[in-house]
């Protein structure tokens, strides 16, 4: 990764582009742009090269799959002697509803994202799953009534 890899104009343009539709044809790009594809091919390289872009992915609708509660969870953790982080972090991945881990900073350990289909899944995630590994102490459950917006770093 490149920490000195700078962004002009045209990176920006299409950083946007690809932001806006990542199936977007780099021929599209390079047509709105007004340069060429080939020159479009050679700035998304650079780009993947410096670790700006860290490829393309497709987004999934977690409502349209039947997914209708959204929740983030902040955790206490409490190791013993025998625990690490390492290992909860672990037992917390294999739940596949939980989209996001995050190591924070403050009254909480870690602080999850959990997309559930009502809120009896989330309470059988909760108590079952999250609750049930022993090294977490305390669990605190924000249920998210409406995302007001959603967006990858602008630039």
């Amino acid at each position: 990764m490149d920490n000195n890899f700078h962004l002009d104009s045209l990176d920006k343009k299409i950083i946007n582009f690809l932001n806006a539709d990542a199936r977007m044809p780099f021929v599209e790009i390079a047509r709105r742009c007004k340069v060429s594809g080939a020159a479009i091919h050679q700035r998304v390289g650079k780009m993947e090269e410096a670790g700006v872009i860290a490829g393309s992915s497709l987004r999934l609708n977690p409502k349209g799959m039947g997914y209708l509660t959204c929740a983030f969870i902040g955790i206490q953790v409490n190791l013993t002697a025998t625990s690490t982080h390492d290992e909860v972090f672990n037992k917390i991945k294999k739940i596949p509803e939980i989209v996001e881990c995050h190591h924070i900073s403050g009254k909480y350990s870690l602080l999850l994202k959990i997309y559930t289909r009502n809120n009896e899944h989330l309470k059988k995630i909760i108590v079952e799953q999250i609750q049930s590994i022993p090294e977490i102490t305390f669990t605190e459950t924000f249920i998210s009534l409406e995302t007001g917006f959603e967006r990858e770093l602008g630039i």
